[in-house]
């Protein structure tokens, strides 16, 4: 039996419970084998005769050039190259969300995404050709440092950021519980980048708060849509309506995502049963659409939801999906516009392909790679209004979903 678990982050987080990378495909079962012998066909020196769209001539003459003459040519296994040359292939794909990984980096990745790591506790995304922040997790050497949502990463331990992949970036952050990394950061308004030096920590992901906002409201904070998710959500609902809460604020700002299997569960809770959450659009022109299945216990509760640059993924992908089929206002900045699906694709050697085969599509058919998300009320939150414990964007919420409770 195929096993499919689709993760839908944008980022990797680094901190002990990395379950937010990029969109993935995991648990592919022991009949998915890949084989170990690959015929190649349409090549013109293994397929004599038939039409090559290319010649792996090239290929061969390079590898028999790097034995004869290359000087440290004994230092480098076959199996290296092999290696050196797959990476290369994906790479020229030109697309930052797929990459190689050799057996020892495709096991790495693994306990990135299982969470077997100690970090600062920052969500990292690639934006404009740029590493930033997407957001930093409650209460992390991260924050607690002073990184903030959108700052650019130009370098790592002194180390340039340009070109480099998330997975590379995690890997030069992530450390030993103690350590320290150093991070050159560039911020808007900021006439030159500062360094930032964070002292590496075991980090707890939490899942969501929930909070009493405007005498009547509930604000529920969601970090992330991990399988925990769901079930929390239920708790802290049926607590606040016990309590006469009489409207929902859903506050996904700085929530990189999770698995797609909770979201599209979360938007049961406010959409009828059948109603379209997303569709995942690939190559072929196919599309497989997830669509909503829980009991839509909330499909009359008044509700607003809150995002910015750190919404992305699952978090786009539910915020969207709440707009589109029930007209339910967002509030705050533009989200992180991460829309492309990544499968993780075994190799027959321990090592593996990450590769983008997909995009999100909302129920209104906008792509969220293009532009993210645009709130209905665009609110700003600076570094000021942080510091003086001001939060404008919530304010705004609880003026909206009063007024539509008014209503």
């Amino acid at each position: 039996m195929i096993r499919k678990r689709i993760l839908t982050a944008v980022l990797a987080v680094v901190v002990v419970a990395a379950s937010m990378g990029a969109s993935f495909y995991f648990g592919f079962s022991e009949g998915k084998k890949v084989p170990n012998t690959i015929l190649v066909k349409g090549v013109s020196n293994i397929n004599q005769g038939q039409p090559a769209d290319v010649n792996f001539n090239t290929f061969w003459q390079a590898w028999q050039i790097i034995n004869d003459s290359y000087l440290r040519n004994a230092s480098t296994s076959a199996q290296d190259k092999v290696h050196g040359a797959v990476n290369g292939l994906v790479n020229s794909l030109g697309d930052r969300y797929s990459e190689f990984f050799n057996p020892k980096d495709n096991q790495q990745f693994q306990e990135n995404v299982d969470g077997n790591f100690g970090g600062i506790g920052a969500e990292l995304g690639i934006k404009n050709d740029q590493l930033v922040v997407i957001a930093p997790l409650k209460d992390t050497p991260a924050m607690k440092a002073g990184l903030m949502a959108g700052d650019a990463i130009l370098a790592i331990d002194a180390s340039s950021t340009d070109g480099i992949s998330i997975d590379d970036a995690v890997n030069s952050i992530r450390g030993l519980e103690g350590s320290s990394v150093k991070l050159t950061i560039m911020r808007d308004g900021w006439d030159k980048p500062k360094d930032f030096s964070i002292t590496r920590g075991n980090i707890a992901i939490p899942t969501l708060d929930t909070k009493t906002v405007g005498g009547d409201l509930t604000q529920i904070q969601l970090y992330g849509f991990n399988a925990n998710a769901d079930s929390l959500f239920y708790q802290a609902m049926f607590k606040a309506v016990t309590n006469g809460s009489k409207g929902l604020i859903l506050d996904l700002r700085g929530n990189p995502g999770g698995y797609l299997e909770v979201a599209v569960d979360l938007a049961g809770w406010f959409l009828p049963r059948g109603k379209l959450v997303v569709s995942e659009a690939g190559r072929s022109g196919t599309n497989q659409e997830f669509r909503a299945s829980g009991n839509a216990a909330l499909a009359d509760f008044p509700t607003v939801v809150l995002i910015d640059g750190g919404s992305a993924s699952a978090s786009e992908i539910l915020a969207g999906a709440l707009r589109d089929q029930r007209n339910i206002k967002l509030i705050g900045e533009t989200s992180f516009g991460k829309g492309t699906v990544q499968q993780l694709m075994p190799l027959s050697d321990g090592s593996s392909i990450k590769l983008t085969v997909a995009h999100w599509v909302l129920p209104s058919g906008h792509i969220l790679e293009n532009g993210g998300l645009k709130p209905d009320y665009e609110v700003p939150l600076n570094a000021s209004d942080t510091t003086a414990g001001k939060d404008p964007q919530l304010d705004k919420a609880i003026e909206i979903l009063h007024s539509e409770i008014s209503k």
